[in-house]
């Protein structure tokens, strides 16, 4: 008798997981349907594509100025003694450097949510480069200026990340590293040691990223909604001049900022509170 209760408390136990899981791939299913159309205006509008273009002809005029001025910087981490250092500007990778989209547009036919098949992807070597990115790097190496790209992605990726960006033709110098993991040296998401690092040496001349925490410590961009805009709006003196975005709108700490950077664990709650964040102008203004 105890063995046949046993077997249907398994059983009951068995459907009760099944139930979960199928709840949480709905749930995957459901939220990467959602981004389908920023995935889309990624991969297919000339719109972004001119964004990012315009981006780095803008960063190309920008690096003539800094050049000629020794005392700019574009790091706030680099506070005094740096004019006479050789100039070097800091990008990001991802949605920076290299496209990912074809990985967002993969997730959603495939029901998948990240980091789910990141890890493979990363090792595919297989990523195009951002519009207007070759051009822009090719111009800032023949005005003898280091790159250092700066990314998030894990130290486990950086030979399949070093070999994409190879393949791309795209300058990779190897007489230092400068190509900067997240996990490699304790270094954390934050990317303020490593901007550190760059500018013991060199002259930050441009930061250019697809988040805020390419620009500022961490910290400080793990803030709710207004909070955030305000943040960008404190630095206006800085972006279109040693600051340039590449505009992202499929993935970010914009969106967990919606959440008050806590994500919901239904779907009703986070369009709830997509809906509470949606902002209406008052007819009587």
């Amino acid at each position: 008798m105890k063995s046949r209760n046993l077997i249907y408390l398994c059983l009951i136990l068995c459907a009760f997981i099944d139930n979960i899981n199928a709840k949480e791939k709905e749930l995957d299913n459901s939220l990467q349907a959602q981004s389908m159309l920023s995935v889309l205006y990624a991969q297919s509008s000339a719109e972004y594509e001119a964004s990012n273009i315009q981006t780095y002809v803008n960063a190309k005029s920008a690096l003539d100025r800094a050049l000629n001025d020794l005392g700019w910087t574009a790091a706030i981490e680099q506070k005094e003694n740096f004019k006479n250092k050789p100039p070097a500007i800091i990008l990001d990778i991802d949605e920076t450097v290299l496209n990912n989209i074809p990985f967002q547009a993969r997730a959603i036919i495939n029901g998948q949510s990240y980091p789910t098949g990141w890890l493979e992807w990363m090792l595919e070597e297989s990523s195009d480069a951002v519009a207007g990115v070759s051009d822009f790097l090719e111009y800032a190496q023949s005005k003898g200026v280091k790159i250092f790209y700066v990314t998030n992605r894990i130290a486990v990726a950086e030979d399949a990340t070093r070999n994409n960006i190879q393949k791309l033709g795209l300058p990779l110098d190897t007489d230092r590293d400068v190509l900067l993991m997240k996990n490699e040296n304790g270094w954390t998401s934050d990317k303020v040691s490593r901007r550190e690092l760059v500018a013991k040496d060199y002259r930050i001349l441009l930061l250019i990223g697809d988040q805020l925490g390419d620009f500022l410590p961490l910290d400080e961009t793990t803030l709710e909604l207004d909070s955030r805009k305000n943040l960008a709006e404190t630095y206006d003196h800085m972006w279109g001049s040693k600051w340039f975005m590449i505009t992202n709108p499929m993935y970010g700490r914009w969106e967990a900022s919606i959440y008050n950077n806590e994500y919901p664990d239904t779907e009703d709650e986070l369009m709830q509170m997509r809906l509470k964040a949606l902002e209406l102008k008052d007819k009587t203004n």
